[in-house]
């Protein structure tokens, strides 16, 4: 076809009046225009074909959208339709030859021209339709982010949360309808929130400021074993930080965490990357209740959490990149069973603790290869009026790359 039947246009609060000359062209053109219920308002001047409002879930219109291919069709949405938006959702189903994509200035980038923040500095993030904790990695002392709210009581949300953490002193700055003539900016702190009629079309830009003793989330592996509620049951510190520098976390990777206990594993290899995906496994439905607490608290809420035992809870999971087995090892056709789904050059590690288990783990290492490691720990203890260090139980690492 001569030119793409499909097009998607960034449309700001300014409404026709920001679009570009070609942007104009092809919405007049349309013979179907999608969008929201604002976006339509906003182009209606120039929209002379049929009109469809979003239904409540977006990716339903895909269907009605597919069902017009070859005639002008023109999807709105806000700002930059590559960022947090329809546009790239859309590239999966419709060859890019077949998609002509116009953008308008984002929000962040319009928030980064009201406030003279560097964008490349800046954190970005959507809390539109994501839980909340979503933004609890972000939260770090010195850092800005900026996050399109899910509605007008996102700020005050956020403003709780920063609060608990010990952010209090951290400025918020509410922007309201960025690039219209109802265009607002309020600037408070997270301690002092107290903003009332606050637009639903609303970001938020966040100055971080810690307090001392703030929750700060550190960006190495190896969190303190505080950081996780849990019975014991989990992998100690210094154990978690050598097992997560085998398992070499990179960017998009799936990983099980079997016998998962409090979730640890899981929970940093996805701080790791926000791109990472992480299934935890774990037979007792105390400890998996657990794990889902010990992600939301961490930022981490999109963990997946399978309650029941492997190796036959791992039948019809995605296929892992890397795997760790934290309990269960001696479980018989488990080593084999993981081994059997890791991809290709996907690592797999083990502890041990007990003789038994390390038996187990040296008859798999005689079989697949890899390499063997003891990881003996002491601690410093008080022995009465005096100190003394006392040895932690020694863990057996088995780590091995997949050919």
């Amino acid at each position: 076809m001569d030119q793409p039947w499909l097009g998607i246009l960034g449309i700001g609060e300014d409404g026709v009046e920001g679009l570009s000359a070609p942007a104009r062209a092809r919405l007049a053109a349309a013979r179907v225009v999608f969008g929201g219920a604002r976006h339509l308002a906003l182009a209606a001047s120039l929209i002379s074909g049929e009109a469809i409002a979003w239904p409540a879930r977006l990716k339903t219109a895909i269907p009605a959208i597919l069902a017009r291919r070859g005639v002008p069709v023109v999807v709105l949405v806000s700002g930059d339709p590559s960022w947090f938006s329809l546009g790239s959702l859309l590239a999966e189903h419709v060859p890019m030859a077949e998609i002509a994509i116009l953008p308008a200035p984002s929000a962040f980038s319009l928030a980064c021209a009201r406030l003279g923040w560097p964008l490349q500095h800046v954190t970005t993030l959507s809390l539109c339709g994501r839980p909340l904790a979503a933004l609890i990695p972000h939260v770090q002392p010195h850092r800005r982010v900026l996050a399109l709210s899910a509605d007008a009581t996102t700020p005050g949300e956020v403003a709780d949360l920063l609060r608990a953490r010990g952010f209090g002193p951290s400025r918020i700055h509410v922007l309201e309808a960025l690039g219209g003539p109802g265009e607002r900016r309020r600037d408070t702190t997270a301690a002092d929130f107290a903003l009332e009629d606050i637009g639903p079309l609303n970001l938020i830009a966040l100055e971080l400021v810690a307090v001392p003793g703030a929750a700060v989330i550190p960006r190495a592996a190896g969190l303190a074993d505080e950081f996780f509620a849990h019975d014991g049951q989990i992998s100690k510190r210094e154990a978690r930080a050598l097992a997560l520098s085998a398992l070499a976390p990179r960017r998009g990777e799936l990983l099980w965490d079997i016998g998962a206990g409090a979730g640890s594993i899981a929970i940093e290899w996805l701080l790791a990357d926000p791109a990472n995906r992480a299934i935890a496994i774990e037979a007792d439905p105390t400890r998996a209740m657990r794990i889902r607490l010990n992600a939301e608290n961490l930022g981490v809420p999109g963990l997946e959490v399978v309650a029941a035992a492997a190796p036959a809870a791992l039948a019809g999971l995605s296929r892992p990149d890397a795997a760790f087995i934290g309990g269960g090892a001696r479980t018989e056709g488990m080593i084999e069973a993981v081994w059997a789904a890791l991809a290709p050059g996907g690592r797999l590690v083990a502890h041990a603790v007990a003789i038994e288990t390390e038996m187990v783990l040296m008859a798999a290492r005689a079989a697949f290869g890899g390499r063997m490691t003891r990881i003996g720990i002491e601690r410093l203890e008080a022995l009465g009026t005096l100190h003394g260090f006392r040895p932690a139980m020694t863990v057996t690492q088995w780590a091995v790359e997949k050919p």
